[in-house]
């Protein structure tokens, strides 16, 4: 077994370093759709939804970077053209939307997809004791799962 610069196992780091690559495509579409419905909100919620859009997208814009220097941190290297975004996207890409209810939904299906590739990261850097990797997809996780309680209760639903 070969050890990385960081004592985990090479092999293993890259196949974590793939889903990240993965998670960052994904984060970067979620990044862009929040750019969107930030800038393309209308109606009488507009000046709340708007400054909640912009929070929403500095947050991910922080953790695009933090996942960018993970996969670094692993060895190897991060994707960086938006051919790679698409290919690998499964988070739903919102245009045009301007009605709050349709912004607010993209966002809760959005972040459920990023949860669901979160929890795989996380089943796996547990497996082969990536603590770096772990801790991230815990934070993220968490932060994640009360954003998506709020949206709902704001659309009027449960989780």
């Amino acid at each position: 077994m070969t050890l990385n610069s960081i004592g985990l196992n090479q092999n293993k780091t890259k196949d974590i370093a793939k889903d990240l690559n993965g998670l960052l495509a994904n984060f970067q579409i979620y990044y862009q759709n929040l750019r969107g419905i930030h800038w393309n909100i209308k109606g009488k919620r507009f000046f709340d939804l708007h400054v909640k859009f912009e929070e929403l997208y500095t947050d991910a814009n922080l953790k695009v970077d933090e996942i960018a220097e993970r996969v670094l941190t692993l060895g190897e290297t991060p994707l960086h053209t938006f051919e790679d975004y698409t290919k690998l996207a499964k988070v739903p890409v919102g245009k045009n939307i301007s009605q709050d209810e349709k912004a607010v939904r993209l966002i809760v299906d959005s972040l459920s997809e990023l949860l669901k590739i979160e929890r795989n990261i996380l089943d796996k850097s547990g497996d082969v004791n990536d603590e770096g990797t772990n801790s991230m997809m815990s934070d993220f996780i968490t932060e994640q799962e009360k954003t998506v309680w709020m949206m709902k209760a704001w659309l009027g639903e449960t989780v």
